[in-house]
């Protein structure tokens, strides 16, 4: 079975739809945070990653060569 991403027009994205968006689970999305490789703001309580930061990290992301 294929999933398909639709495209968004939404700005901001929580963890859970962050981790969805890139196909990772939530712990990893909350692990690249704390380690500054994925940038986001604090919307009182709550951590949100905007569209443009998903889309920057996923470009910087280089093949492993085997």
């Amino acid at each position: 079975m294929t999933t398909t991403v639709k495209p968004t027009n939404r700005a901001l994205f929580t963890v859970k739809d962050a981790a969805e968006y890139l196909s990772f689970g939530r712990s990893t999305v909350y692990e690249l945070m704390a380690a500054g490789e994925l940038p986001y703001v604090k919307v009182g309580r709550s951590r949100r990653i905007r569209l443009s930061e998903l889309d920057a990290f996923v470009a910087q992301l280089k093949p492993l060569n085997h």
